[in-house]
């Protein structure tokens, strides 16, 4: 049986293929459901934040951290986060995992997105993976001295930029832990957009930090380069009981004792001395001071002589100096003392003792030890322990897994979404911003040119009144256009009455013009400019020509009124001149 729809053959044709596409897009949307439910399956963490994190994580009840977190959308999103609200506070929370997450020696993937809403400039945004803590430990205890297997995330501060990856390993000899920063991580992208950071650690020792899925820093854990310090000890160390001997000479060269100073070398003579040849130019004020007391300067009148003392006018440059090669006293200048040889030292020579630079013998280092893989502490918890100057720091789609193909899809599914429409809207704002600078450049210049064409000599009689009107318009630059038009106006008006060649004209009028501005929105159009009724008429037989401006107010007079001052005015001006009266008349 087949379906009409009453649209005729082209519009049943448009009918199918609609109902085809919702099918596919169904499909396609069920996939895309079947696929995030299968990987929160496998997921061994996942927190999107999407309910309020009371009762599932703990705040620390240290005193130190003072900071507020609150459940809070990102700004322009429906999408919840955790978020830093307050400035200068530090900050901690923890939830703890439901058993403990052994990552050595598999494939683990560490994952979170952070938009810094408020930027960075000093502070961090990282995360903590807590390994299992003391017995009778409680999260609400947690602070900075909590032990972590794994620290990653972004922290700025000075001269400080970097997207820390640090992690925390025993030493099987001394049983200390020891903390190896990784060496040139990638920066902190300097934007307010969402951005996903991920660890991949790899059972081939091999770390992977990506930013936003772009692979920034790929480095070797028992590399000797990529971490400090190295995860395996130097086999040799200093010995620290070693002395350097009391005689050991490190001078490599020594004053030659046989040398003597010269008979004439003068010590004492001065490094400058007067110049003999010089010359007092001629015009010198030797009987002017170079600065004078303040001829404009007065007393305040709240000056009080016993509490601020003598008062006394501040001093200023003699303008007579000026004018002068100098003034006051003139004292030969200096130059360079050509007898001066400064104090005498004896020449070096090779010190004959020279032993070298000391250095401590090595010895084995009793901590060395090897391993084929970092032996990380199992993740008990993951916690959230920063120090910071900003607010607006929100945190989004904690994830720990194994499978790659899990971390990406949550980047595309819950973080690119996201990242698109902010980076959208900043290229809107940016356009915005742009074409309002182009205007207020090309306005700028515009008003410059007016300013200019008000100085022409043949609108002398006009200036006052046109530079009125343009400095109307730059304090209200939404009737740009509407000055511009009435200045084009007067300017038209006055050069077509001079090129008339002498014929009286009647006056010339332009009634109150309303002008309109539809907004870059579409906004209602509003009345931006009523201009004044401008009256031009040239009068030959005096060879003047003159403006009048009849300009009134809509709160003193009503529409009516003007339009019948102004068509009297028009019709007393278009009448035939009146001829004194005669006796013939009579």
């Amino acid at each position: 049986m087949k379906l009409s729809y009453g649209f005729g053959l082209e519009g049943e044709k448009l009918m199918g293929k609609m109902q085809v596409n919702a099918v596919f897009g169904l499909l396609f949307g069920c996939c895309v459901f079947y696929k995030i439910q299968a990987s929160a399956s496998d997921a061994i963490f996942y927190e999107p934040f999407d309910d309020p994190f009371d009762g599932r994580w703990v705040v620390s009840e240290n005193d130190d951290y003072k900071g507020v977190w609150k459940h809070s959308k990102s700004e322009g999103h429906d999408d919840y986060g955790l978020l830093v609200s307050e400035k200068a506070r530090k900050y901690a929370i923890v939830k703890e995992l439901n058993e403990n997450l052994n990552i050595k020696s598999q494939k683990v993937i560490l994952q979170y997105d952070v938009r810094l809403q408020n930027e960075l400039e000093c502070g961090g945004a990282y995360l903590k993976f807590l390994q299992q803590q003391s017995t009778g430990w409680k999260p609400q205890e947690f602070d900075n001295n909590s032990p972590y297997s794994i620290m990653f995330g972004p922290d700025k501060c000075g001269n400080t930029n970097k997207v820390h990856f640090i992690f925390k390993h025993k030493n099987p000899k001394s049983g200390e832990y020891v903390e190896h920063h990784l060496k040139d991580p990638p920066s902190v992208p300097s934007d307010k957009f969402s951005h996903v950071y991920t660890a991949v650690l790899q059972p081939d020792n091999i770390l992977q930090i990506l930013i936003d899925g772009k692979e920034e820093k790929k480095t070797y854990f028992l590399s000797e380069k990529d971490f400090d310090p190295p995860l395996i000890p130097t086999k040799m160390i200093p010995d620290p009981d070693d002395k350097k001997p009391e005689d050991w000479d490190e001078r490599a060269k020594i004053p030659d004792p046989e040398a003597v100073k010269p008979g004439d070398w003068d010590e004492d003579a001065p490094a400058e001395i007067e110049d003999d040849e010089a010359v007092k130019p001629e015009g010198w004020l030797d009987d002017e001071a170079e600065e004078i007391e303040d001829p404009e300067a007065s007393k305040p009148e709240d000056w009080d002589e016993e509490e601020d003392g003598e008062w006394e006018a501040p001093k200023v440059a003699n303008p007579k100096c000026a004018e002068a090669p100098g003034c006051g006293k003139w004292r030969r200048p200096m130059k360079s003392n050509p007898a001066y040889k400064g104090k005498w030292h004896a020449p070096l020579i090779e010190n004959p003792n020279y032993n070298g630079i000391w250095k401590p013998r090595q010895i084995q280092n009793p901590h060395y030890f090897e391993v084929a893989e970092p032996n990380f502490e199992p993740i008990s918890a993951v916690g959230i322990e920063i120090w910071t100057m900003q607010d607006g720091i929100l945190f989004d789609n904690i994830l720990i897994t194994c499978d790659e193909n899990v971390a990406d899809l949550y980047r595309e599914t819950t973080w690119k979404p996201k990242f698109e429409v902010e980076k959208a809207k900043h290229k809107a704002e940016k356009a915005v911003a742009a074409s309002s600078d182009s205007f207020t450049r090309i306005r700028k210049g515009l008003f410059g040119l007016l300013y200019k064409i008000a100085d022409i000599p043949f609108l002398n009689a006009y200036k006052s009144k046109i530079i009125e009107v343009l400095k109307r318009g730059e304090e209200q630059p939404n009737i740009t256009v509407g000055i511009l038009f009435s200045i084009f106006f007067i300017i038209l008006t006055i050069v077509v009455t001079t090129l008339s060649g002498g014929k009286e004209k009647p006056p010339v009028c332009l009634q109150s013009k309303l002008i309109y501005f539809v907004g870059p929105r579409h906004e209602t159009c509003f009345k931006v400019l009523e201009f004044p009724c401008l009256y031009m008429q040239a009068n030959v037989t005096q060879g003047k020509m003159g403006m009048a401006a009849a300009q009134t107010s809509n709160n003193q007079r009503s529409t009516k009124e003007k339009e019948s001052e102004t068509k009297k005015a028009t019709a007393t001006a278009a009448a035939p001149p009146r001829r004194k009266s005669t006796r013939r008349d009579a």
